[in-house]
């Protein structure tokens, strides 16, 4: 099939494309230069530019274009950075779909797991309301523009993207000098929740989704074992066999540095389960955190 992807220079998008076409698939990705072969192709999605020819007759489409959450200090200019970046460009596509006399069959958009809010020891699945603050209302923001697709008739998965983990990019490998030194430590109480997915295993999930079409809304693209902060930084000295500090930056100065990005990004978070995925029969490469260092390192 013929798959459409953005954000495919992306620490998920790289690898998602490169597993896609090893299945056989074409995929042609937007990009905001000049195309640079036959399988990308130009689009400015804050001004509304897109090629729909581009898109006619696709079979799907995986949308996760969108600034970094957490790739800077979260300053007012770049909050609106970020929402902009999600918002304007997910409405270009959507409404490029729309138009289509050959619309795709389905449209997997980005989202975050950050939806729920902070939730403390409370355990969430896709039926949990969304939360409070910046994050759970820009992701609310952000599938309702993806979900007006399905009046188009696309169907359309939401895919609720916890911490992705990898040694090559992402928030693990920006940790990693810092563990290997042996100066990784909890952040703040080290009692918040973080969910988390390896690579590899979100990669199959959404490559699982492409082919379900009895999946829809929402997904929770996260592993089945989310853990606290504390066993997270002891699980992954551990796994670099280096020692972890047991008092680590205080809550004041992670805000100094991070801004708003600390009390929602890092120093709270929600329990999340992968309730659709599990339910549906998927079967998680790396259902532990032990298993996932391991196979990373």
């Amino acid at each position: 099939m013929t798959i459409i992807l953005t954000g495919g220079s992306g620490l998920l998008g790289t690898a998602l494309s490169a597993a896609l076409r090893q299945d056989g698939h074409r995929v042609v990705c937007l990009v905001r230069r000049a195309a640079q072969g036959p399988d990308e192709s130009f689009w400015n999605p804050r001004e509304g530019l897109i090629d729909p020819g581009v898109l006619e007759g696709a079979q799907a489409v995986v949308h996760l274009a969108g600034a970094g959450i957490g790739d800077r200090r979260w300053t007012p200019a770049y909050r609106r950075e970020i929402v902009r970046s999600r918002i304007d460009g997910t409405r270009t596509l959507v409404t490029a779909l729309s138009g289509l006399a050959g619309k795709p069959e389905a449209l997997l958009s980005g989202s975050g797991i950050h939806y729920y809010g902070d939730t403390g020891d409370r355990v969430v699945d896709e039926s949990a309301p969304a939360g409070e603050g910046f994050l759970p209302t820009l992701v609310t923001r952000w599938e309702a523009e993806a979900l007006r697709a399905e009046e188009a008739g696309i169907r359309v998965v939401p895919l609720r993207t916890s911490m992705a983990l990898s040694a090559t990019g992402g928030a693990l490998a920006r940790m990693l000098p810092i563990f290997r030194l042996g100066l990784g430590a909890p952040l703040g109480s080290g009692r918040q929740f973080w969910s988390w997915v390896t690579r590899e295993d979100w990669v199959d999930a959404v490559r699982y989704i492409l082919h379900k079409p009895e999946i829809t809304g929402p997904v929770n693209v996260t592993s089945p074992a989310p853990v606290n902060n504390v066993d997270f930084t002891r699980t992954l000295a551990k796994a670099l066999r280096r020692p972890a500090m047991p008092l680590g930056p205080p809550s004041f100065a992670l805000r100094l540095a991070l801004g708003g990005f600390a009390d929602e990004g890092v120093l709270a978070g929600p329990r999340a389960l992968p309730g659709k995925l599990t339910e549906s029969g998927y079967i998680f490469r790396h259902k532990s955190l032990d298993q996932a260092f391991s196979a990373i390192f």
